[in-house]
């Protein structure tokens, strides 16, 4: 019966006829056949659904959010049936007025109804509303006097040394331990018998060793158990963390310390494992989220246009060291708050989410919703109509009783005079991006934290085109349906690209769609790394008011050139690549800051002191060093400084060619930190004073592949700088992609095997005339 939806049992069955779940009934079936007693729990339905267990109606559920809990006595064989009636007539009668209409989710009778956006935003997800029993349907049986849990309040904080865990616990009625211990790690302690046959109690942890964001030290988790006289009842894993905001000097900036270090938050908004089936199983979120976190990534958004992940996304991130900003399934709508069965609704579903996820120390922010104030200020409504109730006074009440130890906002983007302006609170940036400004917006919009930003139709590789038959031709009917749109706007994301394309390498994007289709997908593979790059560096520098920015999105919902920045089967993007570049813990970035010359960034974010040396030099044609300097630097733990290019050469040089007395010395410029002690290079960046450009040209790029067993590596050289250089391989994975090369320098970058055959592929790079074959 469970978990799944409608349009995933009929995709496992076969058939592929149209899906009207609005206006049509489903009806799910299944047979308990031996004599049961004790709990059903529906752990999720998807949206109006009665429950009927034989011949009796039970229950009517309205909520996709909320699970049901139905006692059960059965004592013969019985049929349980689920009706998932259909939401068309219900949104027919549902109430129509309302202070604004979103255009981005339709329609607007859906702000009555508690169901996820998927499906129902036009040129952002693929059609089709989700109806069914998304998540598990679990049998508990309750025995009479057995030792088992009804309810479980967990709490945990952290003083910046000890650790403590307090928990209160309820148990089945009949249930009367001899002894109850609360166990942490090796820590236990004895509960004490509280109100209504509770069981109360704490345990302390000295120096506990903390639970950090893993780009910032170890994501360390305990053991948490409940021990009943002879049985022990698992409760999972939990860590010990403190979060606190830093609103800056002036009051509006928004930034998270964490155990008191400052953290930059990097990473992306979170789509869906699978957005047909709503999965919500380990195996289903783990490569996503592994690849999360081996791009640098330290934040997960989960956006309120989208679902309540399960228990199992909190558990992997706290694994992997992932903080989590969640947001409630509130998008755009002007919801009706003074209704109080709509309201209770959404307060019930805020206790259940941070209830269960109560030990969960990724859980950091939790936030009202997505939208609803941009969108009341955008569409002229007046202040007083952006929030409400529940965004003020409900929801924050919750969150102080169940989870006091997050942060709560009341919806994203939120915090300035209007919602949306960037240097106060949240923002959504677009100002890089979908409104193409230049790159110098992202310092001019002083930015403070952007829970959202930097969405472009991205590529995905040619790999993944060839698996879902999506053809490589970006205006064919098939390829424009699955590039994103806002609703009603005279462009789609595949211009915004466009736009940045024809800015960094000078060329027409139509003109070389139509004559070199396949350079066009190239070098719009190559500019959003640049893009990404581009700006983080300038977000990242120590002066920069910005702490934090997460790229929409993760994952594409289907095959194409979606918002991802992993393609929907997986493979990372040229866009992954340049992110895992751009979220380095340890990093060095550059920064054009024109008649100043260049500056260097150097950030160190890991708990150990950093001793490193910096190597600075200008290449002209590509390949012939005009001016170098050297320098070691040490830095504390999660410390950042700046130098000047001026200062480490101690001599005028034109470098960022603001000046340009005459044509340029140069037309690049790397820059390289390097471990002191192993010589290993730590990060690098490029700058081009000229830009890039469209031209191509003999660089002597090699590639070379050695084995060590059954791993494999290539060894890629060049002769003269290479640019964006790309590995094409069938059977492996490339770990690094779409990177500039020095001269001189021996990249080896590891293979990851995703096929049955031996390595053989091609490498590549943007501006070279030759390309290097490996294997067979």
């Amino acid at each position: 019966m469970a978990p799944g939806t409608v349009a995933s049992a009929r995709a496992a069955a076969g058939v592929r006829s149209e899906l009207d779940p609005d206006n049509e009934d489903h009806w799910h079936h299944a047979r308990i056949e031996a004599p049961f007693s004790g709990k059903l729990v529906f752990e999720g339905l998807a949206t109006l659904c009665e429950i009927w267990i034989g011949d009796d109606k039970r229950c009517e559920s309205r909520s996709m959010f909320l699970p049901v809990e139905l006692d059960v006595a059965l004592d013969k064989p019985t049929d349980i049936f689920l009706c998932f009636r259909a939401l068309a007539p219900r949104l027919a009668e549902a109430p129509r007025r309302s202070r604004w209409r979103p255009v981005m989710i339709q329609p607007n009778a859906l702000r009555w109804f508690r169901t996820t956006a998927l499906g129902s935003m036009p040129g952002w997800a693929p059609p089709g509303r989700p109806v069914g029993p998304w998540r598990p349907v679990t049998r508990i049986a309750c025995a009479a006097g057995a030792l088992s849990i009804k309810r479980a309040d967990i709490r945990t904080s952290y003083d910046g040394a000890n650790g403590r865990v307090s928990a209160r616990i309820e148990l089945e009625r009949g249930a009367t331990p001899r002894r109850a211990t609360l166990i942490c790690g090796d820590v236990g302690a004895t509960l004490e018998s509280g109100a209504n046959g509770s069981l109360q109690g704490s345990l302390a942890i000295s120096n506990a060793m903390p639970w950090f964001p893993h780009t910032h030290g170890d994501p360390h988790l305990y053991p948490l158990a409940l021990k009943l006289d002879d049985v022990t009842i698992d409760l999972g894993r939990t860590g010990f963390r403190e979060i606190t905001v830093d609103r800056d000097v002036d009051g509006e900036g928004f930034g998270l310390i964490v155990n008191g270090a400052p953290i930059f938050c990097r990473g992306a908004s979170w789509s869906s494992a699978d957005v047909t089936s709503l999965a919500g199983d380990r195996a289903s979120y783990e490569p996503w989220l592994k690849l999360a976190r081996d791009a640098g990534m330290n934040m997960i958004r989960v956006s309120g246009v989208t679902t309540y992940e399960s228990n199992a996304f909190f558990e992997l991130c706290d694994e992997l060291g992932l903080m989590i900003w969640q947001d409630m399934m509130l998008a755009n709508f002007d919801y009706p708050q003074s209704d109080k069965a709509f309201t209770a609704s959404v307060e019930a579903e805020a206790e259940a989410l941070l209830d269960r996820t109560q030990t969960s120390p990724s859980l950091a922010i939790l936030c009202g919703g997505s939208e609803v104030f941009q969108q009341a200020a955008m569409l002229g409504a007046p202040r007083e109509a952006w929030s409400g109730p529940l965004f003020d006074n409900v929801l924050p009440s919750v969150a102080a009783r169940l989870r006091p130890d997050l942060i709560y906002v009341p919806n994203s983007p939120s915090g300035g005079a209007l919602p949306f302006v960037a240097e106060s609170g949240v923002i959504h940036y677009y100002g890089v991006g979908a409104y193409r400004r230049d790159f110098d917006d992202a310092r001019r919009a002083r930015v403070r934290f952007a829970s959202e930003c930097l969405a472009f139709a991205n590529p995905p590789e040619e790999i993944s085109l060839a698996r879902a038959g999506v053809p490589a031709i970006s205006h064919h009917p098939l390829w424009k349906e699955r590039v994103p749109r806002d609703v009603g706007a005279p462009w789609d994301f595949d211009d915004v690209r466009d736009h940045y394309l024809e800015r960094v390498y000078g060329v027409s994007a139509l003109a070389l769609r139509r004559d070199d289709p396949e350079r066009y997908f190239e070098l719009s593979r190559a500019v959003i790394p640049v893009v990404m790059e581009t700006v983080f560096a300038e977000w990242r520098r120590p002066a920069s008011p910005t702490r934090g920015g997460l790229v929409w999105m993760l994952q594409d919902m289907r095959a194409g050139a979606g918002w991802g920045v992993i393609a929907s089967d997986g493979e990372p993007k040229s866009a992954w690549h340049g992110l895992k570049r751009a979220f380095q813990p340890v990093q060095i970035g550059l920064t054009d800051e024109g008649v100043n010359g260049l500056h260097l960034h150097v950030i160190n974010e890991r708990p150990q002191s950093l001793d490193a040396a910096i190597e600075l030099v200008c290449l002209r044609d590509g390949a012939v060093p005009v001016k170098k300097a050297a320098r070691r630097i040490q830095l504390h733990a999660r410390e950042g400084t700046t130098l000047r290019a001026f200062d480490l050469f101690g001599e005028f040089f034109d470098i960022s060619y603001a000046y340009r007395f005459g044509p340029p010395a140069h037309d690049a410029t790397v820059a390289t930190l390097r471990d002191v002690a192993s010589g290993a290079t730590l990060a690098e960046a490029f700058h081009y004073p000229a830009g890039r450009s469209n031209a191509r040209r003999e660089t002597g790029l090699s590639a070379e592949l050695i084995a060590d067993g059954d791993e494999f590596a290539l060894i890629i050289r060049c002769a003269r700088l290479a640019q964006s250089v790309h590995i094409d391989d069938d059977n492996f994975r490339p770990r690094e992609n779409w990177f500039d090369l020095a001269p001189g320098v021996e990249k080896c970058v590891a293979l990851q095997r995703r096929g049955d055959g031996a390595p053989s592929g091609v490498v590549r790079a943007v501006n070279a005339l030759e390309e290097a074959r490996y294997g067979i």
